[in-house]
């Protein structure tokens, strides 16, 4: 079962000694559940894989309508949701019945992972791109995937010569996704985002099923991997640590609060200790926010469970028990905070070595960056999906009433109500960070307070059921009924999630592709050219395109081809070290040299490495590059400008000119 100690704690309870595993026979009783778990995860992984796989070469040989001109896909996916719940409900039947629990267990894991590729892949089916397509952040996100497509080194997803700072992790992964395949980056998106999520929802119901009963574990991943789905698959490479979230609170809070005696039989809760600190390593390598907000988490949890700690000792000292003094009481729980911060830390540096080792030396010019920049209308205000009056806001209201009910008793409200607490601790902090000119992006909270909320709700119906059920004298009948309320309360929320993601697949088929197809049949945008660009680009310049570096504005074409770009999009996604304001004010400089001759002795000493080509669009007699400025406090947060270059400026022999469409390429000779 749990690592994390009995269900009810003691109201006083003792501190717990012995801070760490120190004889071989707890090392065995640590290894031995642990390399069960971690062989049942990469078995559940397996199955998600295979099924999600097969699912998306299934939905892909057939020529399907476009989603937002016909509802085909949409009655596709609610089938599809329907056959997927089907299954889940047939594993929890053998469960509770103690029949063929591997094939439960096979199918728990296949319908979970069968309900993530029909919810996303369902809809997404007659287009080659994800949600948002290749607009908005997805632009990118998918940039930085090409980038590590291109190569295993970890690369700035724009600029060269530089570490990158947004964490690799996740399109690390990507990368080699998209290399055993034999897909364009830009194109692997789609798939390799699926199959992530289907891939963490079966890790999360294998975690949950070692923290819970195994019927309740598939229950409550099912809920939360539905709402997650909803509420924060856009964000593909963040939705998985949400996935996983609520099982990793479960160990960190059973790590770090051990009221009761230590079981001689168990490893002293240091499987826990090394489950969250892996948890934590991952959110490092995949998203800073979450990171920071997980850790955040943890550090609450500790100075709860120090609080707790302490105050036992206190009531041990009114009944005149013996006492340990402060420090033993304090000790182990600073010894498993500290050994969780190692483990993660070590799997954080994976991916912010580089960075931090270029920041240390100096040789670089560190702007700070306006990451943080932006707060929308959302984010002025405290999320309260409790109170929302729909299906969703009543299951939350359900797990809300649940934590507060179960918070003295039960230690999983008790980890899920800190992780609650915690998102809104934060969300304050951001409000009040605004006073001092930024924000802690709490918007980006929601699926998180989403997920931990739905957990506690399917913990609610089913504690809150079996109440009812035993009040009314446990009629024959009342199990049957509560079973087919929570599966129609299920099938009503995922028929709904094409619904709420409407827009981010809408766009998913209005964009153009990298193969310059739109998916709705219409004509493509610009986009289409950027083959002949690139063609282009290779034959002129005789460099592979990692070598070169394009100063363009339509960010696009660096996500679907990994050429470097001299400046980003915005300065909230551009890495610290490039100095985007400096870059900014030396293109605008650039625009209003007199010759191309000051032009080219500018760009031959650029203080960064210069543009090798420009890939402009044409106005009159201009080249124009439509660019963006921070102006946090505002929402909007980016302003857009235009730098207008007189075509004059290239007519010189150390430029070549050639005009695509609405584009123009200028090549340095």
């Amino acid at each position: 079962m749990s690592s994390t100690a009995p269900e009810t704690a003691p109201a006083n309870p003792a501190p717990a000694p012995n801070p760490a595993p120190d004889s071989p026979g707890r090392v065995a009783r640590l290894a031995r559940p642990a390399g069960s778990a971690l062989g049942e995860a990469i078995l559940a992984a397996v199955v998600a894989s295979g099924v999600a796989g097969v699912g998306l070469l299934a939905f892909a040989r057939v020529q399907w309508p476009a989603f937002n001109s016909s509802n085909v896909t949409r009655a596709l996916t609610t089938a599809g949701q329907v056959a997927a719940i089907a299954v889940l409900v047939i594993a929890i039947v053998l469960i509770r019945a103690h029949r063929r629990p591997l094939l439960a267990k096979v199918l728990s894991w296949a319908g979970l992972s069968a309900f993530v590729t029909v919810t996303l892949g369902m809809p997404l089916a007659a287009t080659k791109l994800y949600l948002f397509g290749l607009s908005v952040d997805q632009e990118f996100r998918t940039q930085y995937l090409t980038r590590l497509t291109d190569s295993a080194a970890l690369r700035d997803m724009n600029y060269a010569e530089i570490p990158p700072f947004y964490p690799g992790g996740w399109f690390w992964l990507g990368g080699r996704f998209a290399n055993l395949t034999g897909m364009a980056g830009w194109e692997a998106f789609k798939p390799f985002a699926i199959i992530g999520l289907a891939v963490a929802a079966v890790i999360a119901l294998v975690l949950w099923s070692r923290l819970v009963r195994a019927e309740w574990a598939v229950a409550v991943t099912a809920a939360t991997t539905a709402v997650v789905l909803a509420y924060g698959s856009p964000e593909a490479y963040s939705a998985p640590l949400v996935l996983l979230l609520g099982p990793a609170l479960l160990l960190a809070w059973g790590a770090l609060y051990r009221p009761a005696e230590p079981d001689p039989s168990t490893a002293g809760g240091w499987g826990a200790v090394i489950g969250a600190g892996l948890f934590l390593g991952l959110a490092a390598t995949f998203y800073t926010l979450y990171f920071a907000v997980v850790v955040f988490t943890v550090c609450v949890m500790a100075v709860i469970a120090l609080g707790l700690a302490l105050r036992g000792r206190s009531a041990a000292r009114r009944a005149r028990e013996s006492v340990p003094t402060v420090w033993r009481a304090v000790w182990p729980i600073l010894v498993r905070l500290i050994a969780m911060g190692a483990v993660a830390g070590l799997l954080a540096l994976t991916v912010w070595l580089p960075f931090l080792l270029k920041f240390v030396s100096g040789k670089a010019n560190f702007a700070s960056g306006s990451a943080f920049h932006y707060l929308p209308e959302s984010g002025s205000r405290l999320p309260l999906p409790m109170l929302d009056f729909d299906p969703l806001g009543m299951f939350c209201l359900l797990g809300t009433i649940w934590l507060v009910v179960r918070a003295g008793s039960s230690r999983r409200a008790q980890a899920l109500g800190i992780g609650v607490l915690a998102v809104y601790l934060w969300c304050l902090l951001s409000m009040l960070a605004t006073a001092a000119g930024t924000t802690l992006l709490s918007f980006r909270l929601d699926p998180i307070l989403l997920a931990l909320l739905a957990a506690a709700g399917s913990f609610g119906f089913v504690e809150g059921a079996r109440a009812i059920y035993q009040a009314l004298g446990e009629p024959d009948r009342f199990r049957p009924a509560a079973a087919v309320v929570a599966v129609l309360g299920a099938v009503a929320f995922s028929q709904q999630i094409p619904h709420v993601l409407a827009s981010e697949i809408t766009t998913a088929y209005t964009d153009t592709d990298g193969s310059g197809v739109r998916a709705d049949k219409r004509p493509p945008s610009a986009v289409s050219h950027y083959a002949a660009i690139d063609a282009a680009l290779l034959e002129q310049t005789g460099r592979r395109r990692d070598e070169s570096v394009v100063l363009t504005a339509d960010m696009s074409f660096l996500s679907i081809y990994p050429y470097f770009g001299f400046q980003a999009l915005t300065s909230h996604y551009a890495n610290p070290l490039a100095d985007f304001p400096a870059r900014a004010a030396e293109i605008k400089r650039w625009s209003q040299l007199k010759s191309p001759q000051e032009l080219q002795d500018a760009l031959n000493h650029c203080v960064w490495r210069a543009p090798d080509a420009f890939l402009f669009r044409r106005s009159g007699n201009e080249y124009t590059l439509r660019l963006a400025e921070d102006v946090y406090p505002n929402d909007p947060n980016v302003k857009r400008y235009t730098v207008s270059f007189p075509a004059a400026l290239f007519e010189s022999e150390h430029f070549r000119v050639t005009d695509f469409g609405p584009f123009t390429l200028v090549v340095r000779r």
